[in-house]
C-alpha cells in the first residue's frame, strides 16, 4: 500500500515538472524582444492667419432702444470693415447678448428693480494677412467699437502641415536615437518597428481682453505684433531587437 501511495506522488510530481516546463518554454518562446522609445519635436514657426473679437455693448432703460442703437452702430461697423477690403464672409456674429441690468437699493429687504438693459453684441474678424491686425482694430474702434475681447494668432492648415512634418520627423529621429543607444549598451540589434503611437498640437497665440484705443484721441495706428507658434510632435515607438 505504502509503495502503491509512493508510486502515485511520484507520477504526480513527475506531471507537474512537465507541465511547468512546457508553460516556461511557450512563454519565452513566443515572447517579442522590445524596446520602447518615445520621441519629441518641435518647431517654431509664424502665424500667417488670425482671429479678432470686436464687441459693442449699449445700455438703455428701453431694450428695444439699446437692440436698435447696437445694430445700428455694428452696421457701421461691418460696412467699413468691408470698404477696407475685409471680405465679408470673413466676418461672423459669434456672440449676441441682452442681460437686465439690476439696481441695488440700499435698504436691505428692498426689492431689485430692473434699471436697464445691456445689449452685446460680437463679431469675429478672421484674417489671412497677419499684418492688417492693428488696422482692423483702429477701424472697428472708429466706428464704434467699445469692448475688444480678444486676438488669436494661428496657422493656415497649409503652413500647419508643413510643420507637423518637420515636427513629426525630428520626433522620430530621437526616438530612433534613443532606441539605438539603449540596444548598443544591452548589445543586441533592432530588427523592425512594431508600433508606433503620434500625438502632436500647437496653441494658438492668444491675446485676451487688450485694450481698445480711443480713435477720437489720438490717430496713432495701434501696434500688434503675432510673436511665434510652435508645434509639437510625440512619437512612442516599440522596436522589435535580437
Amino acid at each position: 500500500m505504502k509503495r502503491r501511495i509512493f508510486f502515485l506522488c511520484a507520477v504526480m510530481v513527475l506531471i507537474a515538472a512537465v507541465l511547468i516546463g512546457t508553460a516556461s518554454a511557450s512563454f519565452l518562446g513566443g515572447e517579442d524582444h522590445e524596446i520602447h522609445a518615445t520621441g519629441t519635436g518641435s518647431v517654431i514657426g509664424t502665424p500667417d492667419r488670425a482671429q479678432i473679437s470686436l464687441a459693442i455693448v449699449t445700455q438703455n432703460p428701453d431694450v428695444r432702444i439699446a437692440q436698435q442703437d447696437n445694430a445700428a452702430r455694428m452696421g457701421q461697423v461691418i460696412d467699413a470693415l468691408v470698404a477696407a477690403g475685409i471680405p465679408r464672409d470673413a466676418l461672423k456674429t459669434t456672440s449676441y447678448t441682452i442681460y437686465p441690468v439690476y439696481d441695488y437699493p440700499d435698504k436691505s429687504g428692498s426689492e431689485q428693480k430692473i434699471q436697464s438693459y445691456r445689449v452685446t453684441n460680437t463679431v469675429t474678424v478672421t484674417l489671412n494677412d497677419v499684418s492688417r491686425v492693428g488696422d482692423v482694430i483702429d477701424i472697428g474702434v472708429a466706428n464704434g467699437i467699445n469692448t475688444a475681447s480678444s486676438i488669436q494668432f494661428m496657422l493656415s492648415d497649409e503652413q500647419a502641415q508643413v510643420l507637423r512634418t518637420e515636427a513629426l520627423k525630428e520626433a522620430v529621429t530621437r526616438a530612433g536615437a534613443d532606441a539605438q543607444t539603449v540596444a548598443s549598451a544591452l548589445g543586441v540589434s533592432i530588427s523592425a518597428v512594431k508600433t508606433v503611437d503620434i500625438s502632436m498640437g500647437y496653441s494658438p497665440v492668444l491675446y485676451e481682453n487688450y485694450a481698445a484705443v480711443d480713435m477720437k484721441t489720438t490717430s496713432a495706428p495701434t501696434p500688434i505684433q503675432p510673436g511665434d507658434v510652435t508645434v509639437t510632435a510625440t512619437v512612442t515607438v516599440t522596436y522589435l531587437i535580437r
